[in-house]
């Protein structure tokens, strides 16, 4: 493999960039017009406008993206994570076109992309799941016999969903109907299938997930968990690895668990298997995510292994050249996504032009970006503009170095996530591990932060002022 493109923008086409440019493998980058001056497009060896900013008329035009790649002469094509990633359609075409496709195979796509589907893909492996159907669900009644039956609270859920997008907790009969309906016309609008299915709501869940590697000679193993419970609007912000409650028992059994899950649909590649962990400990598998996760570098960073270097490698058609033997765990990551939105405003997206735009280097920091100061964040896109990622030798080590890196981080002109970040880890919650997937509902509010920063500002006030005055003091003095 000599040339590979891109199929994606910002950060994650950047970090898949430098991989191959260290393997000394030649890159394509794909842009639209409002990507024209990203960083992914200076990087890349050749770059391709391929439409208007709206991804519907470019990042999402995979036909577009084979005829560059096929005029390019590319050996494959790597999608990241979103657009189109997990798209079956998509993986197939390139493949047919006589395109490497750096990712899982469409059988594995099409299977996992329906959480029905890949609930029965693995329901004779032995993997425990939460109570509730396997099927599609449109009958109220009929919901609701099983609802009883599951006993309540329950939770609605698009069968093609994810994001939080088709999805509903119900905690009275009463309200099943309402939120049944507003459940499918959501998955509808979202995803263009209305399919949705019920299961018992596990009220105190934690988010737990584990990557999988699997080559095409028959080897899958696992690279340990990730714990991604912190979350707003059921999407992930906060990530981190290991996870602090994980005994080395549950650990291996949810290994076991999610290597089954990728033998159960023939999984080539790097994928992730996602579990909820209830209070007591008990986890039940919730779906596949057939491509890199946006976390994976906590991963990367607590096994020293490169996950794109893999997925190239295992497309060329490479054997694992290790077992699950030599995987050990060294240290601690955190990941903090830097979302251009406003933590005080309900984490509306907030764009606008980086005036001022400073990272924080040193020792346990790595930052994946696709951003520069002066750029605009666009409208167009997911509003992601970097991972915070910190190792240490502990966890709290790790905590203390992100709490320093997010102090010396400086952005202007966009409202950021950054203040929520330090919030987080500055949490008692957060810091004894004690905390599950409603931190955010039980812990935070736009009051509490504006609380904080208000009496940092003081602080920092009353220390510009002490200094000030000892400084007139020493002026003073007589020689």
């Amino acid at each position: 493999m000599k040339k590979i493109l891109v199929a994606n923008r910002g950060e994650i086409a950047l970090r898949v960039m430098k991989t191959a440019q260290k393997m000394g493998i030649k890159t394509v980058a794909v842009f639209s017009v409002a990507d024209r001056n990203a960083p992914h497009v200076k990087f890349a060896d050749e770059a391709v406008c391929i439409g208007e900013a709206p991804s519907n008329q470019s990042y999402l035009l995979g036909d577009n993206i084979i005829k560059v790649a096929k005029e390019l002469n590319v050996d494959g094509i790597h999608p990241g994570y979103g657009f189109l990633s997990e798209n079956a359609g998509f993986a197939e075409a390139v493949e047919n076109n006589g395109i490497t496709w750096i990712g899982p195979g469409s059988h594995a796509i099409r299977i996992m992309g329906s959480k029905l589907a890949a609930k029965d893909a693995v329901k004779n492996y032995g993997i425990p799941m939460v109570p509730g159907i396997d099927e599609a669900i449109t009958d109220v009644k009929e919901a609701t016999k099983i609802a009883k039956e599951i006993g309540f609270p329950i939770l609605i859920k698009a069968s093609a969903g994810g994001g939080g997008k088709g999805m509903r907790v119900v905690e009275q009969e009463k309200d099943l109907e309402d939120q049944m309906k507003r459940a499918i016309s959501e998955a509808e609008s979202a995803f263009g299938d209305g399919s949705v299915f019920i299961e018992k709501y596990v009220s105190s869940p934690r988010h737990i997930e584990i990557q999988v590697l699997a080559d095409k000679h028959g080897n899958t193993l696992h690279l340990f968990e990730r714990e991604c419970s912190i979350q707003r609007r059921h999407q992930k912000v906060v990530e981190e690895a290991p996870s602090v409650v994980l005994t080395e028992d549950i650990r291996r059994k949810m290994g076991e668990a999610a290597v089954k899950v990728a033998e159960a649909c023939d999984y080539v590649g790097a994928g992730t298997v996602e579990f909820l962990l209830d209070e007591n400990k008990n986890f039940y598998f919730l779906e596949m995510n057939t491509r890199l996760q946006v976390e994976h570098p906590v991963t990367e960073l607590i096994t020293g292994i490169d996950l794109v270097e893999q997925q190239i490698k295992i497309a060329r058609g490479e054997k694992l050249a290790f077992v699950q033997d030599d995987l050990k765990i060294k240290g601690h990551a955190l990941e903090l996504r830097i979302y251009a939105e406003d933590p005080l405003d309900n984490f509306m997206p907030s764009v606008g032009t980086l005036e001022v735009y400073k990272t924080p280097e040193g020792e346990g920091i790595r930052l994946d970006d696709g951003f520069e100061e002066g750029m605009e964040v666009p409208i167009y896109y997911d509003p992601m503009l970097a991972k915070l990622i910190i190792y240490g030798k502990n966890r709290e080590e790790a905590i203390q170095i992100m709490l320093k890196a997010i102090d010396s981080y400086e952005v202007k002109g966009v409202q950021t996530t950054l203040p929520f970040g330090k919030f987080v880890f500055e949490h008692e919650a957060f810091r004894s591990g004690d905390f599950d997937t409603h931190f955010v509902g039980n812990y935070y509010s736009a009051e509490k932060l504006l609380e904080e920063t208000q009496e940092e500002a003081k602080l920092a006030g009353l220390i510009a002022l002490k200094q000030y005055l000892k400084d007139q003091k020493l002026l003073r003095l007589p020689n």
